[in-house]
């Protein structure tokens, strides 16, 4: 995916953007690898994503929506781990695509949701043309 189309979803939250980018990524890595692969990461998206606070009032929450931020950037390396150590292409073509994602979240909590979004998008369409 390029960074043009990357940076609408991301950035802009284009979400017909998000709908088409999703399905192909989803449609590719369908044949690929296994929802448990993608699971792993996403499970960790939800649980960033439960932690940060929408908009930090005090300076608890503060904390807490830098600690997610924290724990979005250190998935880069954990996604790039998993991906060496598994076979094939597969989980290496998300961790790409996610990476860069993460690079344009840039710690934004709504870049956060689209990067969200777009995830589960992705997984939802892995699903519907067959991953297992």
């Amino acid at each position: 995916m390029n960074e043009s189309m990357l940076k609408a979803i991301i950035v802009e939250g284009d979400a017909q953007r998000t709908v088409e980018q999703a399905e192909a990524l989803g449609r590719n890595l369908a044949r690929q690898l296994s929802t448990s692969q993608i699971r792993s990461i996403f499970g960790t998206v939800r649980r960033i994503e439960m932690s940060w606070p929408e908009a930090p009032a005090d300076e608890a929450e503060r904390h807490l929506a830098e600690q997610a931020r924290r724990e979005l950037l250190l998935l880069k390396p954990k996604m790039a781990y998993q991906a060496k150590r598994e076979r094939g292409q597969g989980v290496k073509a998300l961790t790409d695509v996610l990476s860069d994602a993460i690079d344009l979240v840039e710690g934004e909590r709504q870049r956060f949701q689209h990067f969200v979004d777009f995830f589960e998008a992705t997984l939802a369409y892995h699903k519907a043309h067959g991953g297992n």
